[in-house]
């Protein structure tokens, strides 16, 4: 993956010019065979995947995008949870908290999809460590992590909205592979808005760097 010093550099320059910012608000293989049961907890379900959304029968593809999108996910909030204190832009730290009141839900939700399936659900990584992860499509290195951390200020702002427009794009690359080949319902009504809200964050983001 490119580093993120390179990613940086190369939407600075634009990025400097359109940070007066106004923003609003942040699979894999599948296929195979069918588990029975509905494996649904409306408790557990959020407005993403809601109880009245179709229940029934899952599939591998359904158990590889809970499992792969989890730990997309807590990335995500991870760097949601970085802009707080370092952002100096009220926009992007308003885009971050809606990154995590979106996000931390819909972990919460497909972690008890996998329970009641009988799966197993990813443990969260130690620290900025997402070394385990680092093929996802989207998915930010440790070293990618470490040196946002390190960020502050306008400086913060140009990497946070560069690397959540490259997290985005893979989380949307992923919920694309669940609408084809998913068969549980819920699962499929999440990949759904996904790919809307991400979508659209996408282009305010890139505006935001001077690309839109």
């Amino acid at each position: 993956m490119r580093s993120l010093t390179r990613r940086t550099a190369l939407a600075a320059a634009a990025a400097a010019a359109a940070l007066s910012l106004t923003l609003t608000a942040c699979g894999s293989d599948g296929g195979g065979k069918d588990h029975s049961g509905s494996g649904h907890d409306s408790t557990r379900t959020t407005a993403s995947a809601s109880a009245s959304a179709p229940s029934g029968k899952h599939n591998d593809a359904d158990v590889s995008f809970a499992q792969g999108m989890i730990p997309h996910h807590r990335q995500a909030v991870e760097m949601a949870d970085l802009a707080a204190t370092r952002a100096s832009s009220g926009a992007v730290k308003e885009l971050a908290a809606e990154v995590k009141k979106a996000q931390d839900p819909e972990i919460r939700t497909m972690s008890g999809w996998l329970e009641a399936w009988g799966e197993k659900v990813p443990e969260a990584m130690p620290g900025m460590d997402h070394s385990q992860h680092e093929g996802m499509p989207g998915m930010m290195s440790s070293k990618d992590m470490e040196e946002l951390k390190k960020a502050s200020g306008a400086a913060f702002d140009t990497a946070f909205l560069t690397m959540m427009v490259e997290h985005h794009k893979g989380a949307v690359d992923m919920a694309r592979t669940e609408k084809k080949q998913g068969s549980y319902g819920p699962a499929k009504t999440m990949a759904d808005a996904i790919i809307k809200t991400q979508n659209e964050e996408i282009t305010q983001m890139n505006k935001l760097l001077g690309k839109g």
